[in-house]
C-alpha cells in the first residue's frame, strides 16, 4: 500500500465509525466525517459536520441534577445523496450488503491530495447491476466549499434513474453513547428553499448561542430530464430524473458551501452560501485548486523516514492535524479541540493538547501557532475572573475551554461499567495554565517573535505566574511554599483516601513547572523594552511586592521525593501497591482501571497506579539541563540518576489509559532503552488507525497523540529543540529507522532542511535574506549562512562521544 493511501476493502458495519473518523475531510474552518452519503445517524453510521469554534450550550437533567453542557455543534449535513431505479427502494449500502448484493466495496483516502474515493458495485432487488465511483473533497483552497462527484454506470440495464440530493438540518449531537442522555438538540430550524435552476439552501440557528448557520448546495446531473423538490422543517431535497442507458456513465456533481454569522466579509450567511455555490467551478476545477493547496501544505511539512509502514501513519497524522489547524485557522478565534473536528467526544472542548500541537506549527506554520495562542489571550478576562472567584490574583485557565473560556468541565460523569453518575473533579487540573505559559515561551524561542511577546505573550505569562505565586501557600515550618488541592495530569488521582475534600497537595509536575513559569515571567520582564514593561506593569497593577513574591516562590517551592524518585504528589508513597497481574488476568484491558475499580466499589485513589505520565511529564517538556537548573534553584543538589530512577519507578505503575501516556514514555525511554522506546512509539503510532482505544476513535481522533508522534520524530529522533536563539540538535535515530529527512521554517527562514542518516547529520539553509542561524550540536555551536550547509558524523544515528584529549 502507498505511503499516501489509507484504503479499506469490503463493507463491515462494525468498522464504519472508525472509518468515518479516519476518513474525515476538513480544512481548518469545517470538517465532515467520512460517512456514506446514503446514511443517517443509526447506531452504525454517524454523518457529522463540525465548524471550528461553533459552540452551543444546553441544560440537561442528570441523576436528579440540572447540568449545563457546551458542545461543538453538529452542523447541517450537506452529504445526502442516493439513487433508485424505476421507483424502487433508495440505495442503502447496508441493506445491499445484508442481502448479499454488494459485489465490491472499496474506500480510499488519498492523503497527498485530500480526496476520499468510494468504488461500489451492487445489484438491486430486480437484478440490475450498478457500478458507482464517488470522489469527495472539503476544499483546502476555499474554506467554505465542499464538493462530491458521483459517477453511476448501469451495467446490464437501461431505464429511469432517480438521484436524490438533500440537505439535512434535523441532525443532533448524539455521536457519543455516554452523552445520549444529555440534550443534543442544538439546531433550531430556520428556513429552506430552492433557487433555480440547480441550487437549494437551508438555514438554522444554534439554540442558545444564536449562531446562524447556512448551507447551500448546487447539484448538476448529465442529461437531467426533470427536477422536483420536496421539503419539511429542517430538510430539503431535489429528486432528479435521468434516462439511463446500459454502459453509459451518469455523472452527478454536488457542490456545497457552509457559512455562519461569525464569518467575516459577508452581509448575510444564507446569501453568502448561495452565491458561493452558484459561482463555484465544476468538480474538476475545484479539485485542481484543492490539490494545489494541499501540495503547498505538504511542501511545508516535509518529514520522511525510510519505513513505509511508519511513514504512512505519520502522513495520516499530519493530514488530520492540517485538517484541524490550517492556514484558514489564522483568521479564526479557535483553539485546538482534543478530538479534532472529527467527532463529538469531549464535546469539542479545548484541553492542553496544544502542548503537543504547537511545537509542530511553530516551526512550520508560525502564523497558525500564533492564532492558537491568541485564542488563549482573548480569554484572559475570563481566566482572571476565574482566579478572582477562587480568591486569587492573576489568571486561572480552565481545564476544558470552549466558546468564551469559562470552565466547561462537567461536574458529573458517567461510568458506563457501573452505570453510576459520579462527581468529576478534573477541573482541579490547574496545570493547564502552566501549559499555556509554556507554549507562549516556546513559541517565542522558535520564532523570535518579539512583537507577539511584547503585545500578548508577556501578559499571559505574567498573569499565569501571578496566579500560581498567589496560590502557593507558605509553610513556615519548612520555609517552603506549597500548592494544595489540585490534580496533576494523572486523572486516576483526584484526592486522598478517606479525605472528603478533593485535590492533592504538592503535585510534583505542577510545583516544578510553576518554578519554571515564574522564572520565565521574571525573565520576560527583563526582556521587554522599558516603556512596554512599565505600560504592562501599570495596566496589570503588578507591584514590586508581587514580583518579589514570584522570585521568592521560585526559590522556595516545595518538591517532594520518596525512594530516590520525584513524588507524583505528597503522600504517594503511603498508597497501596496494586496487583497488576491479577487485574490483567481478570479484565484483560485495564487502561480504564478507574472505571473497573469504581464498579467494584473501590477507587484508584488508594493505589500507586497512574493513568498516564504525571511527574514524568516534566522530563518530556523540559531538558535535563533545565530540570537541573530548577532543582538547584530550589536548593536540591544535582542528581544525575534522578530521571532514570523516576522512569523505572513509574513505568510499571502506569496503565496508559490516556492516548498521550505511551507517547510520553516513548520519548523518555529513547534516552534509556531504545527497543522499549520503539515499541511504545509504534503502539502510539497505531493507536487510532488500528482503533487501539477500543472504539473511542469513532468518536473523534486523538489529536494530541497524533501530533505527539510527529513531534517525537522531530524532537526526539531528529533531536530538534529551540532554546534561546539557537537551534539545538541531538539526534537519536532508533534502530528501526535508517534515514530521516525534514524541513522547517525557523526565525524568518522558509527552508531549513535536515537529513539524518545513521552515519551523518546534515543541515542546509536555503538562500534567502534572513539572518544566519546558530546551530548547537554535540557541544559545538556553528553559524550557518543562507545558502550554506553544515554536517557532522554520527555513530549508529547518534552523536559520537567526544574524543579523549591527549594524556597529561
Amino acid at each position: 500500500m502507498s505511503r499516501w493511501l489509507l484504503a479499506y476493502d469490503g463493507y463491515d458495519p462494525r468498522d464504519e465509525g472508525l472509518r468515518e473518523a479516519l476518513c474525515t475531510l476538513g480544512n481548518g474552518y469545517f470538517a465532515t466525517r467520512g460517512a456514506q452519503p446514503e446514511s443517517a445517524a443509526d447506531g452504525v453510521h454517524y454523518p457529522g459536520t463540525y465548524i471550528a469554534g461553533c459552540y452551543d450550550r444546553l441544560p440537561s437533567d442528570v441523576a436528579g441534577h440540572t447540568v449545563s453542557n457546551e458542545d461543538l455543534v453538529n452542523a447541517p449535513n450537506w452529504l445526502p445523496l442516493t439513487i433508485r431505479v424505476e421507483e424502487g427502494p433508495w440505495f442503502r449500502p447496508a441493506e445491499a450488503a445484508a442481502r448479499g448484493a454488494m459485489a465490491s466495496y472499496r474506500q480510499e483516502l488519498d492523503l497527498r491530495r485530500g480526496v476520499l474515493t468510494r468504488l461500489i458495485r451492487f445489484t438491486d432487488e430486480e437484478g440490475r447491476t450498478i457500478r458507482m465511483a464517488q470522489r469527495r473533497i472539503v476544499s483546502m483552497e476555499d474554506p467554505h466549499v465542499a464538493a462530491m462527484e458521483t459517477t453511476i454506470v448501469p451495467e446490464n440495464w437501461s431505464g429511469r434513474l432517480e438521484i436524490r440530493s438533500a440537505l439535512d438540518g434535523r441532525v443532533t449531537n448524539c455521536g457519543v453513547a455516554r452523552y445520549r442522555l444529555l440534550n443534543g438538540a442544538h439546531l433550531v430550524p430556520g428556513a429552506e428553499g430552492e433557487r433555480e435552476p440547480e441550487s437549494m439552501w437551508l438555514s438554522c440557528r444554534t439554540a442558545a448561542s444564536g449562531i446562524d448557520i447556512a448551507v447551500a448546495a448546487r447539484t448538476r446531473v448529465d442529461a437531467a430530464r426533470g427536477r422536483t423538490a420536496s421539503k419539511e422543517r429542517g430538510w430539503i431535497a431535489q429528486d432528479i430524473e435521468v434516462e439511463a442507458e446500459e454502459g453509459v456513465p451518469v455523472t452527478v456533481e454536488k457542490v456545497a458551501a457552509v457559512f455562519t454569522s461569525r464569518d467575516r466579509a459577508i452581509e448575510e450567511c444564507t446569501e453568502a452560501a448561495l452565491t458561493r455555490v452558484e459561482r463555484a467551478a465544476g468538480f474538476d476545477a475545484l479539485l485542481e485548486r484543492h490539490t494545489l493547496a494541499w501540495g503547498r501544505l505538504w511542501r511545508r511539512c516535509q518529514l520522511s523516514v525510510d519505513r513505509e509502514d511508519v511513514q504512512r501513519v505519520l502522513n495520516l497524522h499530519m493530514f488530520h492535524l492540517l485538517q484541524t489547524v490550517s492556514e484558514h485557522t489564522v483568521d479564526l478565534d479557535v483553539g485546538v479541540p482534543a478530538r479534532g473536528l472529527h467527532g463529538e467526544a469531549y464535546r469539542g472542548h479545548v484541553f492542553w493538547d496544544e502542548l503537543f500541537v504547537l511545537p509542530l506549527f511553530s516551526i512550520r506554520f508560525p502564523e497558525a501557532a500564533r492564532a492558537l495562542l491568541l485564542y488563549r489571550w482573548r480569554r484572559l478576562p475570563e481566566a482572571r475572573w476565574a482566579a478572582r472567584s477562587a480568591g486569587h490574583r492573576g489568571a486561572m485557565y480552565p481545564w476544558q475551554s470552549g466558546a468564551d473560556g469559562r470552565e466547561e468541565t462537567q461536574r458529573l460523569h458517567l461510568n458506563p461499567r457501573s452505570g453510576r453518575w459520579l462527581p468529576d473533579h478534573s477541573h482541579l487540573q490547574r496545570h493547564v495554565g502552566l501549559a499555556v505559559a509554556h507554549n507562549v515561551w516556546r513559541f517565542y524561542e522558535a520564532t523570535g517573535d518579539e512583537e507577539f511577546l511584547a503585545e500578548y505573550g508577556a501578559e499571559m505569562l505574567l498573569e499565569i505566574a501571578r496566579f500560581f505565586a498567589d496560590a502557593a501557600v507558605y509553610n513556615r515550618a519548612l520555609d517552603r511554599y506549597e500548592i494544595r488541592g489540585v490534580m496533576g495530569p494523572d486523572e486516576y488521582h483526584d484526592g486522598y483516601p478517606g479525605r472528603a475534600v478533593p485535590g492533592l497537595d504538592n503535585n510534583g509536575y505542577t510545583n516544578v513547572l510553576t518554578v519554571w513559569v515564574l522564572s520565565r515571567a521574571l525573565e520576560v520582564l527583563a526582556l521587554l523594552p522599558g516603556d512596554r514593561r512599565e505600560e504592562l506593569r501599570e495596566r496589570l497593577a503588578l507591584t514590586r511586592e508581587e514580583i518579589a513574591r514570584m522570585e521568592d516562590v521560585s526559590r522556595k517551592m516545595r518538591v517532594v521525593f520518596h525512594d530516590g524518585v520525584l513524588s507524583q504528589f505528597e503522600g504517594y508513597e503511603d498508597l497501596e501497591e496494586l496487583d497488576w497481574d491479577a487485574y490483567r488476568r481478570r479484565y484483560g484491558d485495564i487502561r480504564r482501571l478507574d472505571r473497573i475499580l469504581e464498579a467494584e466499589g473501590d477507587s484508584t485513589n488508594r493505589y500507586k497506579a497512574s493513568k498516564q505520565a504525571d511527574a514524568l511529564m516534566l522530563f518530556f517538556l523540559l531538558t535535563r539541563a533545565e530540570i537541573d537548573t530548577l532543582l538547584v534553584r530550589l536548593g536540591h543538589p544535582p542528581d544525575p540518576g534522578l530521571v532514570e530512577r523516576t522512569i523505572a519507578y513509574y513505568l510499571p505503575r502506569t496503565s496508559h489509559g490516556s492516548s498521550l501516556s505511551s507517547l510520553v514514555y516513548a520519548w523518555l525511554m529513547a534516552h534509556v532503552d531504545g527497543e522499549e522506546a520503539w515499541r511504545l512509539f509504534v503502539e502510539t503510532l497505531h493507536g487510532d488507525v488500528d482503533d487501539g482505544r477500543r472504539g473511542t476513535t469513532a468518536e473523534g481522533i486523538h489529536l494530541g497523540a497524533m501530533a505527539g508522534t510527529v513531534n517525537l520524530v522531530q524532537r526526539c529522533y531528529a533531536g530538534i529543540t529551540t532554546r534561546g536563539s539557537v537551534l539545538n540538535l541531538d539526534p537519536r535515530l532508533p534502530a528501526g529507522i535508517g534515514e530521516l529527512r525534514l524541513g522547517l521554517r525557523y526565525r524568518g527562514h522558509w527552508g531549513v532542511d535536515l537529513s539524518c542518516r545513521r552515519d551523518r547529520l546534515r543541515v542546509e539553509l536555503r538562500p534567502g535574506v534572513a539572518s544566519p542561524i546558530e546551530v548547537a550540536c554535540g557541544g559545538r555551536t556553528v553559524t550557518i549562512e543562507p545558502g550554506g550547509a553544515w554536517e557532522t558524523p554520527l555513530s549508529e544515528g547518534r552523536l559520537r562521544p567526544p574524543s579523549p584529549g591527549p594524556a597529561p
